[in-house]
């Protein structure tokens, strides 16, 4: 049973991702009949106790104390990070083969890596991804946990509404456990989702360093005597030339993939992080008197400024690495070549001068600039709502 949910892959992160998200019913197996539907009930009843009941309850919430600023952003920036968890949910789902096919595909590339060089390329793309979403892990969880220290007696971690009385036993304890568990396992979720689309981005940028080695190594094991290469050996380096053509294609083409399948989401997540800082901001501000709770609401402005960096880093990679294979194929030995051999080489550097990108919804290309235009248009956004807060 235990060998169900859990998935193989070369990357650990993407594992870890994997293996959480199978294990909490939105990534399924390979199920049939009676064992499928049972799986998406499983999936259902797991969202509406991690997410679905806190969008309802707090939406409630929120139209009851509409009107009072300080109250509506403690329940709004909760509200937001499920909004958007759950627009990563959605995506998944609905194009679930697709990613199936890119994660298959890059599993199979970096698994039949066999040089010393390329192999050291794949650890050190596995160990950037493992380490970045461990510290988002921990990062979640003293979040987390800051919340449910910092709770006052008689008083739920999360303010929401509920149609029974949670001050009397046993309503309270009840929904102080929910509570709790729906905002640990949320993490873990939402963790696991945001790493697997960076993670899937880290690999792209990894098969184009290999690629890039490849070029640079075209002529490698060769004993080339005299200025030229042998009619052989010209025969070889077209072969290989050849193959970097096509795994150059085959990582412009999952970089592809990678847009239509997350551009939505990752939109969807800037638009509604650049939200959740500004209010989360504002809690900061408005924070009086208890301490764990001013650390707590610090930890997850921090969160949500890595969650946004993430995806900008690795988008702002992928640009930089793939503008480097015209370098990596001048680095190759050309001057050596036939002049034939030498104008196939040219023209995998002018394909290559195509950079791959991934834009939020079509709108920005995730770089470090645009990481600093979400900063700064949330900063703008909690000065007006100081301003507005402070008219009162």
């Amino acid at each position: 049973m235990l060998g169900t949910f859990l998935v193989d892959n070369v990357s650990p992160s993407v594992r870890v991702s994997l293996t959480v998200m199978r294990a909490l019913g939105i990534w399924p197996p390979v199920l049939e009949g009676s064992k499928r539907i049972l799986y998406y009930l499983y999936g259902f009843s797991c969202y509406m106790f991690i997410m679905g009941s806190f969008l309802i309850i707090q939406t409630v919430e929120l139209c009851i104390i509409w009107g009072d600023l300080p109250l509506m952003t403690s329940v709004a920036y909760l509200l937001f990070t499920n909004l958007a968890h759950f627009t990563k949910i959605f995506y998944t789902l609905q194009r679930k083969d697709l990613i199936a096919r890119i994660i298959n595909e890059a599993d199979e590339v970096l698994r039949s890596v066999d040089s010393c060089e390329a192999k050291a390329i794949v650890k050190s793309c596995k160990q950037e991804s493992k380490n970045q979403q461990l510290f988002f892990f921990i990062l979640s969880y003293i979040t987390a946990l800051g919340w449910i220290s910092s709770t006052e007696k008689n008083m739920l971690p999360i303010r929401a509404w509920y149609p029974y009385d949670t001050s009397k036993s046993p309503a309270y304890e009840l929904t102080y456990a929910q509570q709790v568990m729906g905002v640990t396992i949320g993490a873990l979720l939402n963790v696991s989702q945001d790493t697997l689309v960076t993670s899937l981005i880290a690999q792209c940028c990894c098969r184009l360093r290999l690629l890039g080695l490849s070029l640079k190594t075209l002529c490698q094991d060769m004993t080339i005597i005299g200025t030229h290469l042998t009619i052989d050996q010209e025969k070889v380096v077209k072969i290989r030339l050849t193959r970097c053509v096509m795994e150059h294609q085959l990582a412009l083409d999952a970089a592809n993939q990678i847009q239509f399948c997350f551009s939505e989401q990752i939109f969807a997540q800037f638009n509604i992080s650049l939200i959740i800082i500004c209010v989360t901001a504002f809690q900061l501000v408005s924070q009086t008197g208890n301490l764990v709770r001013f650390l707590s609401m610090g930890t997850y402005m921090l969160n949500m400024m890595f969650q946004v960096f993430i995806y900008c880093y690795h988008g702002n990679e992928l640009s930089e690495v793939s503008s480097e294979i015209a370098g990596a194929a001048y680095e190759a030995p050309w001057y050596m070549m036939s002049i034939p051999l030498r104008r196939s080489l040219l023209i995998v550097m002018v394909r290559s001068r195509r950079i791959a990108k991934i834009t939020a919804g079509s709108f920005t290309t995730l770089s470090l600039a645009s990481f600093m235009s979400i900063i700064k248009a949330s900063y703008s956004l909690f000065t007006l709502l100081q301003q507005v807060e402070d008219k009162k």
